[in-house]
């Protein structure tokens, strides 16, 4: 088990690094979308299956209004692909970075306090990320409506920034 956490953690790590590291909104939103799975396996490995199914289908959902956003406002007849020079480059500096910083902090990283929530089935009656859905339609109708509510306002703040000049969304930049 934790060696596929570790797996999780490293394709994380490789896809931030590469979303940072590529000028194309083609190959980011991919990358992007490699760092949701990524990271929902790692909600997985920790225990919320329901928590990281309901992430990663909201998450996909939004990056497919952000990926058709910037396809269309990033006309590029040939965009920078990961194999080009400067990419690789800089997806080399941002892993050699995390391998620094995460060196200076390896001495407190334990392998045996990563217990997933199933195998403490003896402390809890019911699981972690069911009882936190029911508190959350419980307790949390209010901030879902100030959630809805606030996206709802990005939206129209982010068409209004991307309409130009009275042309709309789809023009050739």
């Amino acid at each position: 088990m934790t060696y596929i956490m570790y797996l999780f953690l490293l394709g994380l790590v490789l896809g931030l690094a590469a979303v940072a590291s590529n000028p194309s909104p083609y190959f980011a939103a991919l990358g992007l979308v490699v760092v949701a799975g990524m990271g929902c396996g790692v909600l997985v490995g920790h225990g919320g299956p329901f928590l990281s199914l309901v992430l990663f289908l909201i998450y996909l959902g939004g990056m497919l209004v952000v990926f058709a956003y910037s396809a269309a406002l990033a006309a590029e007849p040939y965009p920078e692909t990961w194999g080009s020079g400067p990419v690789i480059m800089y997806m080399a500096m941002y892993v050699v970075a995390v391998v620094l910083v995460s060196s200076f902090f390896w001495g407190g990283w334990f392998e045996t306090s990563w217990v997933p929530v199933d195998e403490l089935e003896e402390f809890s009656g019911l699981r972690g990320d069911m009882g936190g859905v029911a508190l959350m339609y419980s307790w949390g109708g209010g901030m879902l409506v100030i959630s809805a509510w606030v996206l709802l306002l990005t939206l129209f703040v982010v068409l209004e920034l991307t309409r130009g000049l009275s042309r709309g969304t789809l023009r050739a930049v």
